[in-house]
Order: C-alpha cells, then structure tokens, then sequence
C-alpha cells in the first residue's frame, strides 16, 4: 500500500486501481482518503511517521480519516482558508453543485469524516518543507495543489483525475462537474499548473504519471480550447 515514488515522497493507495490515493510528502499527510480508510493509513504511519496533515480540499474521499488520524497521531490539521468550514464541521458537499443529489447524500453519509480543528490554513506561495502551495480554485473554491521545484513533482488533488471514476480506464480527465464547483475556474487551474512545466503528477484518483511527453500540457490546452469555443 506504501509506495516511494521520489525522494521523500511515497504513495498511499487506498483502493483498487489507485483509485483514491493520498500521499506523504518529507514527513507530511497530505489528504486521508474515505472514512474506511483509517486502517490503511493508520498503517503507512506506523511506517512512517509525519508531523502534520494537509487537505488539498475538504471533499468526502480527502478527508474522510482526517479527524481519527489526527486524534491518534497527535498531529495538527491544515488547509486553504476556504476549506475551514468544511474541514471543521465534516459537512462536505455543500459546495457541490447539487448537493442534494444522492450520490452527494451517499457520500456525506458513508465516506465523510468527522469534522476536525484546523491548527492553521495556507494560503499561496506557503512553504511546506520543499513544497511550495499553489491555490487552485474551481473543484472546490479553496483548492490547493502543492509543487516541489528542484524536481519538478506536482501533488495536484483533483484539479485533473488520470482515470476514468466509472470504468478505472487510465487518462487524464477533468473532475466530474457533479463533484466541481466551478469548472471554468478549474481549467484556469490547470492552466496555471501546466505553466509549471512538472516532470511528474501524483493525483487523488489514478495512477502517478510521469509527464516526459508533455501529455499534461496537452491535455490542459485541449481543455483550454473547449472553454474558448463555449465563451
């Protein structure tokens, strides 16, 4: 289930097909998957020890375990400022476009954790070890992604799924609009991780891709194009 996928850096996946991952980057928690997945993790930091947890956003299948890892493992919480709300009460969709659909219904009752106090928020440009925080709005308003420079290793949330959530097919796809916010704001998101040039990307839902042909690039200029013909 722990898997080191750079320096400083290992891969947690939670279910199946890496279908929900979170990651641990040079001593950090970053996302905790669904409530079910408290065993798992609890596991990897029996391992592996960290000193905090991050959310890139406070969804049901990134926060679901937050509250129980944090009470056992003594360690303060820490997200965007506009993640508190959902972070600290556990009620996470109500930034869903329709959050009284019964998927949302469904995941607020089985995956979503408890809410838990969050110690500081992060805002851009934050430092956390080596990883600098890039907010990326849109998926959820208070969405960050966390980039490390001297290797070029991006922790991108669900600014952009390497899987289909239906059939597990790997690719690179947009977030479903059923779980999005605002997806006008989150390609311009991308745009802006796209300009980062990274070397690898490490998602909540698919497998890592290593970006040596630029296949980010391209997807995120395909997604661009869509959004101009629309406007």
């Amino acid at each position: 289930m722990l898997h080191q996928i750079a320096s400083e850096v290992f891969q947690i996946s939670l279910m199946p097909r890496n279908s929900i991952n979170c990651y641990i980057i040079e001593g950090v928690l970053v996302d905790s998957g669904i409530r079910s997945s408290y065993s798992i993790v609890k596991k990897a930091l029996q391992k592996l020890p960290v000193y905090q947890h991050i959310l890139t956003h406070a969804h049901a299948d990134h926060q679901g375990c937050s509250d129980k890892i944090c009470d056992e493992f003594k360690i303060p919480l820490l997200c965007h400022p506009d993640e508190v709300y959902r972070t600290e009460t556990g009620f996470v969709t109500n930034d869903y476009p329709t959050p009284q659909h019964w998927v949302a219904k469904l995941q607020q009752k089985f995956w979503a954790g408890q809410g838990h106090k969050v110690e500081r928020t992060i805002v851009e440009n934050d430092s956390i070890g080596n990883f600098r925080v890039i907010e990326t709005p849109g998926h959820s308003k208070g969405h960050i992604s966390l980039f490390r420079e001297r290797d070029g290793l991006l922790i991108i949330g669900d600014v952009a799924t390497n899987m289909n959530l239906l059939t597990t097919a790997t690719g690179l796809r947009l977030p479903p609009n059923i779980f999005t916010s605002d997806q006008q704001r989150n390609i311009k998101s991308l745009q802006k991780l796209a300009k980062l040039n990274p070397a690898m990307i490490c998602f909540g839902h698919g497998p890592i891709m290593r970006n040596t042909d630029h296949k980010f690039e391209q997807f995120v200029a395909k997604c661009s194009s869509v959004i101009s013909k629309k406007m």
